[in-house]
């Protein structure tokens, strides 16, 4: 028979099992405890939190709740630690809380996860079992993929999904720059360039190189839009469509791209890619890598972004590690230069690669 766990008061000293029974209630509840946090949000408690400590019944007043509405939330936040109650009644935000109004990563992590992704959440099962997306079919739209969709999606999740998007990127940009203008390229195709934030850094830090974005044609407008230079061309191009590439040379770059599409399909890009691309093409892979990161709540994160890939993007695609990376390319015959670990200030790899 299966040992089954029982806690009695008197194991309570023990601790090992107290720790996983803790922390095993916090993942039963885990939901409401952000919906807790996102209706004070919006309720503005956390924010009336943050300019000075207050008593249930200020929180009332400012905020217009009756005593049922301030208590229930309040008492979650307290015993969730993202507000803390001193001896004379008055509450205030503990160092978590405060992240969720002024940690730029934990709001746009917050709001990404509760506009775009907190209902598809729901339909992990059936995306796996259909291999779909079935969250963005039931919530968003019918499709099997949500990339053509994001200029069209409710304001409030547009904007989140890019924020958190360029969030993380953006971020990395500086450095990527640095060494892929070691090569002085003349032309730098971004495949995947989507509202060209990184055609911005380029044309910023150099004054010749000509930029081309490949994207689905439904980017073009607010790309050409946001980069408002000659220097920049947008090709409408579906790599999913099965059509060759338009013609590649120089360097390629692709930034949080090839997660966005499952093994077998990231090795058909590249092989699109080197097929379309004159020989010793620079090709530049820019990646969050699961197992590359220095903090474990970022590999936490990663591996749990890729259930958004799984319900609401394609229901195929995920996160890789670096091994997984490295399959990828040696499958697609591309060869491995470099790899440069530790770039920017999300921890991202950018793998250098060629053409043969």
């Amino acid at each position: 028979m299966k040992k089954s766990l029982v806690y009695r008061r008197k194991n309570r000293k023990n601790s090992n099992e107290v720790e996983a029974l803790n922390y095993a209630q916090q993942i039963v509840f885990a939901p409401f405890t952000f919906q807790v946090i996102g209706t004070m949000l919006d309720f503005g408690i956390l924010q009336k939190l943050d300019n000075e400590n207050l008593t249930q019944n200020q929180i009332m007043q400012l905020c217009t709740l009756d005593e049922y509405c301030a208590n229930v939330l309040l008492q979650a936040a307290e015993y969730a630690h993202i507000i803390q109650k001193s001896d004379d009644g008055k509450f205030s935000l503990t160092k978590a809380g405060e992240c969720f109004l002024h940690d730029e990563m934990t709001v746009k992590n917050f709001n990404f996860k509760r506009d775009v992704c907190y209902l598809g959440a729901n339909e992990l099962t059936q995306s796996l079992k259909n291999s779909e997306p079935v969250g963005l079919q039931k919530f968003f739209v019918d499709d099997k993929t949500i990339y053509p969709h994001v200029p069209t999606l409710p304001q409030k999740a547009k904007k989140s999904w890019y924020e958190f998007d360029h969030y993380y990127s953006d971020g990395s940009f500086e450095d990527v720059l640095k060494i892929i203008f070691e090569n002085s390229p003349a032309t730098i195709f971004d495949i995947g360039g989507n509202t060209g934030k990184f055609e911005l850094a380029c044309l910023k830090f150099d004054k010749k190189t000509n930029l081309r974005i490949i994207d689905l044609p439904v980017n073009k407008d607010i790309a050409l839009e946001n980069t408002n230079s000659n220097r920049v061309e947008f090709i409408p191009f579906d790599v999913l469509s099965g059509n060759d590439f338009p013609k590649i040379f120089d360097t390629v770059f692709m930034s949080q791209f090839l997660d966005c599409f499952s093994k077998e399909q990231a090795i058909n890009i590249l092989k699109g890619i080197q097929k379309s691309a004159e020989p010793k093409t620079k090709i530049f892979i820019l990646e969050p890598v699961i197992d590359n990161q220095i903090f474990e709540c970022a590999s936490f994160s990663l591996a749990h972004i890729s259930l958004y890939f799984t319900c609401l993007a394609n229901g195929n695609s995920k996160m890789y590690t670096q091994n997984e990376l490295l399959e990828i390319i040696r499958s697609a015959n591309l060869k491995l230069n470099k790899i440069h670990n530790n770039v920017g200030k999300h921890c991202y790899t950018l793998l250098e690669c060629e053409t043969i």
